[in-house]
């Protein structure tokens, strides 16, 4: 932190009061436009944390916060709203838990987990969900979700010690 600059330092402390998703992406721009990566890296994460509506620390939360991540990831790359219909829908008939069990227990990874992957973001994968909330999870879908996510070199044990509130 000792290399930052004065504006990084005041942008770091301003991050976490803010709640707009409107400001932080203002802030990810400008950011990004300074060549500020640790500006925008925070920005990025306080952004998918302000998006979802339920509670944090839920599967739910998390849930949406991977869905909100991905379609912001997206929303930059292409200038354009995206949206995870399928999933959303999915989510819609079946639920957050189910979902992101059905998804896990998958053969092949979603385009959503490769997309999370490549951008530098495992940790908001539905695997990683499944790992952060064991108590909702079945070990067979924990199994297939550290699988998966260690086939895809990352370190998964940092998310298996994460608290979290469900049942």
């Amino acid at each position: 932190m000792a290399d930052l600059t004065k504006e990084e330092r005041a942008a770091l402390d301003r991050i976490p009061l803010l709640e707009d998703p409107e400001k932080l992406r203002a802030l990810i721009a400008n950011a990004r436009r300074m060549k500020s990566t640790v500006v925008s890296r925070a920005a990025f994460a306080r952004l998918c944390e302000v998006q979802p509506e339920a509670t944090p620390g839920t599967v739910e939360f998390d849930v949406w916060q991977s869905i909100h991540a991905l379609e912001e990831m997206l929303r930059e790359e292409r200038g354009k709203t995206v949206r995870l219909s399928r999933t959303r829908q999915k989510i819609a008939r079946d639920g957050e838990a189910k979902t992101v069990a059905d998804l896990t227990l998958r053969p092949e990874a979603s385009a959503g987990f490769n997309d999370l992957v490549e951008r530098g973001h495992a940790q908001l994968t539905f695997e990683a969900v499944v790992l952060t909330h064991p108590k909702t999870f079945d070990t067979d879908i924990q199994a297939a979700a550290r699988a998966r996510l260690e086939g895809a070199g990352f370190n998964t044990a940092p998310l298996e010690k994460r608290e979290s509130q469900d049942g």
